[in-house]
């Protein structure tokens, strides 16, 4: 975001703070604990906060000379899926937010490649920073326990509920080349040789025989 003076709209949704009641006083301070729902969007394919969960809030909101402040901790259930054994799990997501919004004519002064948040009508709209340190927060590859032995590969099962035991008879499939020769098969190369035929006189394949008929 840069200086730019088109016109925004002012912002809503249950992640908007207004600001309005700090006067723009530096050094003036409100404290905002309170519950939101969560739009769609806030997770990874593999663990995600889920649409319409209440997220707790318990954030504060500081004046300074460029703008306000926004600090605190968002509290926000999880769920999602194992990562081994693909089972449903639960748990709940705690970040710390920290984030200054700019007043709109002190943006102006911020150099253009650096990205801020700006005031709209002295609203503050967290949903991006709170998606941004959920997000960032989420584990890569979620478990249902630390030591889930995952599934098997042969036929799916969960390895917890078969056992260490369980297991499946199959062939190195290296082996199945020589097993093929062990079970009476033949070398591709003998395979396509082809037999004498004992119908046909030998004469007729041999240059010798004929010379001596005649």
């Amino acid at each position: 975001m840069t200086g730019s003076h088109t016109r925004r709209r002012t912002p809503r949704g249950p992640l908007v703070l207004d600001t309005r009641e700090l006067g723009r006083r530096p050094g003036s301070m409100k404290r905002v604990q309170t519950q939101a729902k969560l739009p769609a969007g806030f997770g990874t394919e593999m663990m995600w906060a889920p649409e319409g969960a209440q997220a707790t809030l318990d954030l504060r909101l500081e004046s300074v000379i460029e703008g306000v402040l926004v600090s605190g901790t968002v509290v926000a259930p999880l769920e999602g899926e194992c990562a081994r054994c693909l089972d449903p799990l639960s748990d709940v997501g705690t970040v710390e937010i920290r984030e200054l919004f700019y007043y709109a004519d002190r943006a102006t002064d911020v150099p253009e490649d650096e990205d801020v948040r700006v005031l709209v009508d002295d609203r503050a709209d967290i949903e991006p920073v709170v998606r941004d340190a959920l997000v960032l927060n989420l584990p890569l590859s979620p478990t249902c326990r630390p030591d889930c032995a995952g599934l098997c590969v042969g036929c799916g099962a969960r390895l917890d509920d078969v056992g260490p035991d369980h297991s499946h008879d199959r062939p190195d499939p290296r082996w199945e080349a020589l097993s093929a020769l062990g079970d009476g098969g033949r070398p591709d190369a003998e395979q396509g040789r082809l037999e004498p035929d004992e119908s046909q006189d030998p004469a007729e394949s041999d240059p010798d025989m004929e010379k001596e008929k005649e």
